[in-house]
């Protein structure tokens, strides 16, 4: 199969040396989102309107941060700040909210309140990084029908966190024939089992090691077990 623009960042990722692709290729999505929101992006119209409704959550405006345009950052940070000062200050004068009666179906969230709640839910980055990761997903599927050779590279991943291996699970009865999802299945299994108890064994040993008995036996596959493990569990990477 000629390799084509859609297919080119889900063999990336299936190529590289990783606990779970799909965490790569969310990796990489997040690095190329946080550059393309601190790029010229934030200047465009379009842009600063979307950054000012959704803001950014807690774990990416930490990462906003800690780039180096700090100017650029506080840009969106003024506009967002002015749009939710001004939406909440229209909100907020149409007085107290009512208590809802014992068998009222009236909302426990005030005007106010249903407004922070979706802030709260919502981030720019995040919200980029979905829209294009569920093509990402879409595109596995489509390759396994259609690539012998990504079916292979496939069967020989290291198997997938637990949540991302969720995802294929569920998301495989939509975009796979019966048959062709049973096989799918079937390998998706066996990857993520053989590669959760390697990795838990592998976490294992690294607990042993500290046992006296096993000071001077070798860390075999042990010494990054955490950081592997916890992309497995967590679908995070650490350093």
């Amino acid at each position: 199969m000629a390799e084509q623009l859609y297919t080119i960042p889900v063999n990336d990722a299936f190529h590289a040396d990783c606990e779970c692709p799909l965490c790569q290729m969310q990796k990489t999505l997040e690095e190329h989102a946080i550059e393309y929101t601190m790029g010229p992006s934030y200047m465009e119209d379009d842009n600063r309107a979307m950054t000012d409704k959704m803001g950014f959550c807690s774990h990416h405006i930490g990462m906003l941060y800690k780039e180096k345009n700090r100017l650029g950052l506080a840009l969106m940070l003024k506009t967002h700040t002015d749009k939710t000062i001004r939406d909440l200050k229209a909100l907020s004068e149409k007085g107290t909210p009512a208590k809802p009666g014992l068998f009222s179906k009236q909302s426990n969230f005030s005007g106010v309140g249903a407004y922070i709640k979706e802030l709260e839910s919502s981030c720019f980055i995040c919200d980029r990084m979905n829209r294009t990761f569920d093509r990402y997903v879409d595109t596995i599927f489509h390759m396994w029908k259609k690539d012998p050779e990504f079916k292979d590279t496939f069967k020989s991943s290291k198997g997938f966190c637990t949540y991302h291996y969720g995802i294929l699970y569920d998301t495989s009865v939509t975009k796979l024939s019966k048959n062709q999802c049973e096989e799918f299945i079937e390998a998706l299994n066996h990857l993520y089992f053989e590669n959760m108890e390697r990795v838990n064994g592998d976490i294992g040993w690294f607990i042993d090691k500290f046992d006296y008995r096993f000071k001077n036996e070798p860390w075999k596959n042990s010494k990054d077990a955490l950081p592997r493990g916890i992309i497995k569990t967590n679908h995070t990477f650490v350093e």
